[in-house]
């Protein structure tokens, strides 16, 4: 997390993006994106859906959660956004697809989750992610078309830093119950991680749109 943020960090006072001057809209955002989150994690390690290797975390819990899980959802979702500006800043045109296609894949989402109903973070994840991109799609097809972009782009870090915690090493850090996902896998990530990569970008970027818009900031 720390390699994560130190370049975002620092270009935050770069001139041309200025991103420490967006802050105030960032970080009630992320608080924002917390409050479903958070509550979620909790009682999805209540339910052994997932649980962390001890031997990787400092051992300060709050709530169930390690603390290094708290500073997750403040650090990458910071990342996240900064990416979204830093495209919207060098690449404003963004490929218009009509969003048609993105509310078809709502509900083709939104059909899958139900379909496994029986595995708790693949149904609870698959039907907010669906919810979300519904959601996303009706703020018009720009915001869509950036949103999926930034995400897109943000899959390249997720990879490789969620790589080496669900499976690079000896013994992952961040352990999944197999009663709970699909056991569909990419590179060991389970797929539904995507889906929850999107939900907590999703719910990031709907506020700190809506808080850049209301106080009419670029």
């Amino acid at each position: 997390m720390i390699v994560s943020l130190s370049y975002p960090f620092i270009s935050s006072f770069e001139s041309r993006i200025n991103f420490v001057q967006k802050w105030k809209f960032l970080f009630p955002s992320i608080c924002f994106m917390m409050l479903i989150f958070i509550p979620w994690d909790i009682y999805f390690t209540s339910k052994s859906v997932w649980s962390f290797n001890e031997n990787y975390i400092l051992g300060y819990k709050l709530f169930l959660l390690p603390i290094e899980e708290w500073l997750f959802f403040i650090i990458i979702p910071f990342c996240c956004v900064f990416i979204h500006e830093v495209l919207d800043y060098f690449f404003s045109n963004s490929i218009q697809l009509n969003r048609k296609l993105y509310y078809f894949s709502s509900c083709l989402i939104l059909i899958i989750g139900l379909y496994f109903n029986s595995k708790l973070y693949t149904f609870y994840v698959l039907l907010l992610s669906s919810f979300l991109l519904f959601l996303s799609s009706l703020n018009g097809s720009l915001f869509v078309n950036n949103l999926i972009r930034t995400y897109l782009v943000s899959l390249f870090p997720f990879v490789l830093v969620n790589g080496l915690l669900t499976g690079s090493f000896n013994s992952p850090i961040v352990m999944y119950n197999s009663d709970e996902i699909m056991n569909c896998r990419l590179l060991n990530i389970p797929i539904e991680d995507f889906f929850y990569s999107f939900s907590m970008l999703a719910l990031t970027i709907l506020p700190y749109n809506y808080l850049k818009t209301k106080f009419n900031t670029s």
